[in-house]
């Protein structure tokens, strides 16, 4: 690991200040990603700013009924929230299936959101990686892939993002809010981050340079109460998914009426399934809405050689997902 230097930030203005300063430091929240990537060698920053003290650590019920969630709120806050549990259950279920216990405990709702790809090719700093250095070329297009991206890949780049977390946050329009050094700016989630187009698929976020993450804002949804977060992983536990769904459905006389659907662990984004919720409103809540409502979505789907399982797999889990919130609608 690089020797580095550390600074405990005390207020937002200074936080941003210090990384300006520093184009090689970066901002410290949990660190259990960016602490692992420097032990690797992959993250060499210069320094740490330390933002974990920082008045961001509060969820607040917002005047129109949505939640205002602070960037440094621990997962394991988030998912205990009272009004998290009641108004988006997907998200609580997201957050729990995301980590063990010690490590919710650590991570926070920013850092989250701007963990790196869990690609092998990426974290092995004896590889090429095109997010570590651009140019040097994609070797999990021909290599190892098999839980790589089928949705919005390029040959430059087919890791997909790990967070569940975000999966979730994605379905129900959360607004990320951000300060820099020229005030304060916000991005949709859905703008938030970047595919790897072009030859750029190291730049993986819409943040300004410099920029800090200061909260996330829920929007009220009330299709929301009623919501599932349902991971496929390779392993019983603290595994990172080979597909989930974060789905809510409005369900009225057997129509669905709104219909909220993300996808993770299929593209370097969490996926707003904008097709299959179209294909969905309106339809009858039943198993061949919601079969033709996942192949809308997966006709884009361009998968390699050893993941193209994904497709039935998110085919299946959309159905399953769905069905059962039919259901629930329906007693």
């Amino acid at each position: 690991m690089r020797e580095f230097g550390y600074h405990k930030a005390h207020d937002v203005p200074g936080a941003v200040a210090l990384l300006g300063a520093d184009p090689d430091a970066r901002f410290l929240g949990g660190g259990t990603n960016l602490v692992d990537l420097m032990k690797s060698g992959v993250e060499r920053p210069a320094r740490l700013v330390d933002v974990r003290e920082l008045p961001l650590d509060t969820i607040e019920s917002t005047g129109d009924g949505g939640l205002r969630i602070g960037a440094t709120v621990t997962n394991s806050d988030l998912a205990a929230h009272p009004e998290v549990r009641r108004s988006y259950p997907a998200l609580t279920q997201a957050v729990l299936a995301g980590a063990s216990g010690q490590l919710r405990n650590m991570a926070t709702v920013g850092g989250n959101l701007l963990q790196r790809t869990r690609c092998g090719y990426f974290t092995d700093v004896t590889k090429a990686c095109n997010k570590r250095v651009p140019g040097s070329g994609c070797p999990a297009v021909e290599g190892e892939h098999h839980n790589h991206a089928i949705l919005g890949a390029s040959a430059h780049c087919v890791a997909v993002h790990p967070s569940d977390m975000g999966v979730a946050l994605t379905a129900f329009d959360a607004v990320v809010s951000y300060r820099t050094a020229d005030g304060a700016g916000e991005l949709p989630l859905a703008d938030f981050f970047y595919l790897p187009v072009g030859d750029t698929p190291h730049r993986e976020t819409a943040l300004p340079a410099g920029a800090l993450i200061t909260h996330v804002t829920l929007p009220p949804a009330p299709v929301a109460a009623r919501s599932r977060y349902r991971k496929v992983r390779e392993r019983a536990s603290y595994a990172f998914a080979i597909g989930s769904v974060a789905a809510a459905l409005d369900v009225r006389d057997g129509v669905v009426r709104e219909a909220r659907l993300a996808f993770g662990a299929v593209a370097s984004r969490p996926w707003r399934a904008r097709a299959a919720e179209a294909a969905l409103t309106g339809a009858p809540a039943d198993a061949a809405s919601f079969a033709a409502a996942a192949d809308a979505e997966l006709a884009a789907a361009e998968p390699l050689p050893d993941n193209a399982y994904k497709v039935t797999l998110m085919r299946n889990l959309v159905v399953a997902v769905c069905t059962e919130l039919a259901e629930e609608a329906a007693r």
